[in-house]
């Protein structure tokens, strides 16, 4: 592999690390496709490719609207645990 292209790859691998962990560190965070690119200082063809990347990993998902979200499956219900209070002594003690 030629140094070019390690350092292609090696540039890629930490870009698409920093938007991860951005939008790890921000839930919640919806991007259109213009915003992405100046949040991210990338041009239009990179922030194309590197979003692309993010919705074939299945990190990213799109909206209805066009937002880049992370993507999320449907929450499952969460369990109820039924917390009981301790018993009290019986205040007839029988010895």
């Amino acid at each position: 592999m030629s140094d070019v292209k390690a350092f292609i790859m090696a540039t890629d691998h930490r870009l698409l690390s920093r938007i991860r962990g951005e939008y790890r560190e921000m839930p919640g965070l919806r991007l259109t496709f213009t915003q992405a690119c100046r949040l991210w200082q990338l041009d239009g063809a990179t922030c194309h490719q590197v979003l692309e990347k993010l919705l074939g990993e299945h990190f990213l998902q799109r909206t209805a609207d066009g937002s880049y979200t992370v993507f999320s499956l449907p929450s499952p219900t969460p369990a109820k645990a039924e917390l009981r209070a301790p018993r009290r002594a019986s205040a007839r003690h029988r010895y």
